[in-house]
């Protein structure tokens, strides 16, 4: 009887020393992990408080659905240790039971033992899935400092686009010219004065000047989208024939640029887009004449084009 229960002892005992390096190795991952990501976190933390803010809507909404899955899987990742210790508690009550009974009941020592191989795998599993959450967690980090950094050099670039356009067009200030970075995007707003004649959408010598001092920039920085608009006051339009209303007269004075700008062969056409906005986007009251000339205007919006952004979020799927 003594031969049977000395192997049987030994057996519990390596097992017990398998899983105590199972549990030590996992909770070191673990506490790794938890360190990495609160560092990582504290980082953005310290940015957010450094005033850096991110401009770029859309793609702040995808970076808070990744934090979010961040956390979910941080809490999976923290329940499934729970889980983990007691098993190993667990496990650690059935060897205690075992060596007791061993000199009272055979059969009673199988059946322990048959548990005991029972929690083993399933301790091996958690540890499987924990290793898993770990990775899983480790890939979105990444991700979301990937996504981050991107938009921080998007934002650095259409802050040099800016710079540059205004140094192209100072000779125009106080003509009805303004140059404004907001939303991630370059506004570029010239007034009708500075570009055609009352009720014409043919550009003048003085706005085909501007036009062209823009387009040298543009042609420089072939990886951004440009967004023509026109735009009127809501005074209803009563000239020739040839145009029906202001929203007909925006639509050809935002072709006339768009046209103007393609003589520049340094500017690739497919960047360029038309549209007539009309009387429906004022930027000041039409009560006033100045009011009404500040709407008569030409918008260049432009845009950074985001394709290694879609290409990283196509990933994250």
């Amino acid at each position: 009887m003594l031969n049977k229960i000395v192997p049987i002892t030994l057996l519990l005992l390596m097992s017990s020393c398998v899983s105590s390096k199972i549990y030590e190795d996992l909770k070191d991952n673990y506490d790794e992990l938890k360190a990495e990501n609160e560092s990582l976190m504290a980082q953005l933390d310290a940015q957010r408080g450094q005033g850096e803010v991110y401009t770029l809507a859309n793609l702040r909404k995808e970076i808070d659905k990744l934090n979010a899955e961040k956390t979910a899987l941080a809490m999976e990742l923290a329940a499934t240790k729970n889980n983990y210790d007691r098993l190993q508690q667990s496990y650690d009550a059935l060897e205690q039971n075992s060596s007791s009974a061993l000199s009272e009941n055979m059969t009673r020592n199988r059946q322990l033992l048959e548990q005991l191989e029972a929690k083993e795998k399933a301790l091996a599993a958690e540890a499987i899935r924990l290793n898993t959450l770990q990775k899983k967690l480790e890939d979105r980090s990444q991700r979301v400092e990937e996504l981050e950094g991107i938009i921080a050099a998007k934002d650095a670039q259409m802050k040099r686009l800016k710079n540059a356009i205004s140094a192209a067009l100072t000779n125009f200030e106080g003509n009805g010219l303004t140059v404004e970075q907001r939303n991630g995007k370059v506004y570029v707003s010239m007034e009708n004065k500075l570009l055609f004649e009352s009720g014409s959408w043919a550009v003048n010598a003085k706005g085909r000047e501007a036009v062209e001092a823009l387009g040298s920039v543009l042609a420089q920085n072939k990886e951004i989208a440009v967004l023509i608009e026109g735009h009127t006051d809501n005074v209803p339009f009563g000239g020739n024939g040839n145009l029906t209303d202001n929203w007909d007269l925006s639509t050809k004075r935002a072709t006339a640029i768009v046209t103007l700008l393609t003589e520049n062969n340094g500017i690739p056409k497919d960047n360029l887009t038309a549209a007539g906005r009309g009387e429906f986007a004022p930027i000041a009251s039409n009560d006033t004449s100045e009011g009404r000339a500040k709407n008569r205007r030409i918008e260049v919006i432009l845009t950074p084009k985001l394709d290694e952004i879609s290409k990283l979020l196509e990933g994250m799927q």
